[in-house]
């Protein structure tokens, strides 16, 4: 008997992510799973996509945790709204490490049947990761930055 879909959807969060029991994902993904996430690296499907996306994350932030702050759950459907933390230890996206935390909210919207996640359509604060750590200079910085070069002229 399938476990029931919010089940499903803790225990990605907690032994896939947080414990990285990366084998459990092969339990709880379908081999024709779509990641729908328009800052995954590619449209690969299944278990083996679902992994490599975990240890891109993971290699960039090893204490990468996953903290679910609300689930919804509608027939076949999981909403999970969760945070993410952890310290830009690896390389992310061309940047280098630069030590720093970050607190990123998400939300997942999962599809699943017979205990297996079949689809996951995932909206997060990539830009307000990129900024945390660097990656994006903002206006502000740049008029700042700006200002102060003048200034010692």
């Amino acid at each position: 008997m399938a476990l029931p879909n919010k089940t499903v959807v803790r225990r990605l969060y907690q032994e896939v992510w947080n414990e990285r029991k990366l084998e459990v994902a092969d339990e709880l993904i379908s081999p024709s799973h779509a990641l729908v996430d328009p800052n995954a690296a590619d449209g690969e499907t299944g278990p083996e996509a679902y992994k490599a996306q975990v240890m891109r994350l993971v290699s960039a932030f090893p204490d990468l945790k996953f903290k679910l702050q609300d689930m919804i759950c509608e027939k076949d459907k999981v909403v999970a709204a969760w945070t993410i933390s952890g310290t830009h230890k690896g390389e992310y996206k061309g940047i280098e490490p630069t030590d720093k935390k970050v607190l990123v909210e998400g939300i997942t919207i999962h599809q699943i049947a017979d205990g297996k996640i079949l689809d996951s359509l995932v909206s997060w604060d990539t830009l307000g990761l990129l900024k945390k750590i660097g990656g994006v200079i903002t206006v502000e910085k740049v008029a700042v930055a700006g200002a102060g070069k003048y200034r010692s002229k």
